[in-house]
């Protein structure tokens, strides 16, 4: 089961929906021991940093997010769900993050219009293997919604230009984020979906996930 974390804030069905549409035995969850017990966890969100970290907490569901992290259960952060797998964000700076991910989400450029809402190319970083990106084809497009975004690291799977060089993916074993919103991508963010269904069935089957 794909626990997709129901802590109030966004559109999570669509996430939920676009999941199951691709093979994905994906729900909604509230509860933090049904998220424990999930072979996998999926963390959407939108709106700003703080607010989405803070309901995250009042729900419990942060816990059972770090414990996930700490276990290495596959792990898909969307945008604010995405941005708060880091250690924190200038959007919010006395609200940290979970901290999978090392580094700070930093402010789009100056001279671009804030918030990116636009279809934009996404091109990936020489040399890095993504399970996340596979199959997508060379410069795919996906649907961005954001003003803010993380910090360029040795996770970093692939970019998007707005202002300059802007990280669009990133993914550590089956530990993913994105920036866009694959649920709202057509077929190419099916097909990022997809990808992460079928790291989540190999891992299961493979006994490494409970």
């Amino acid at each position: 089961m794909i626990a997709v974390l129901d802590y109030g804030i966004g559109n999570l069905r669509s996430a939920q929906k676009a999941l199951a549409r691709v093979g994905g035995d994906a729900r909604l969850v509230a509860d933090p021991d049904e998220a424990a017990a999930a072979s996998a966890l999926v963390l959407p969100g939108v709106g700003a940093f703080g607010p989405c970290a803070a309901a995250l907490e009042r729900t419990g569901l942060a816990s059972a997010a770090r414990d996930a992290l700490a276990r290495g259960v596959p792990f898909l952060g969307i945008c604010i769900g995405y941005q708060m797998l880091h250690e924190g964000s200038e959007e919010d700076p006395g609200t940290p993050g979970l901290g999978a991910f090392p580094g700070v989400v930093r402010r789009l450029p100056a001279g671009v219009k804030h918030p990116q809402m636009q279809w934009n190319r996404v091109d990936a970083v020489p040399g890095r293997a993504s399970g996340l990106l596979a199959g997508l084809g060379t410069e795919p497009w996906l649907y961005f919604v954001h003003s803010f975004a993380p910090e360029s690291g040795d996770d970093t799977v692939a970019t998007c230009d707005y202002g300059g060089p802007v990280v669009a993916a990133s993914e550590r074993g089956t530990l993913w984020g994105t920036q866009f919103h694959p649920e709202k991508s057509g077929t190419t963010g099916l097909a990022v979906l997809a990808n992460f269904v079928r790291a989540v069935a190999a891992r299961t089957d493979a006994g490494e996930v409970a």
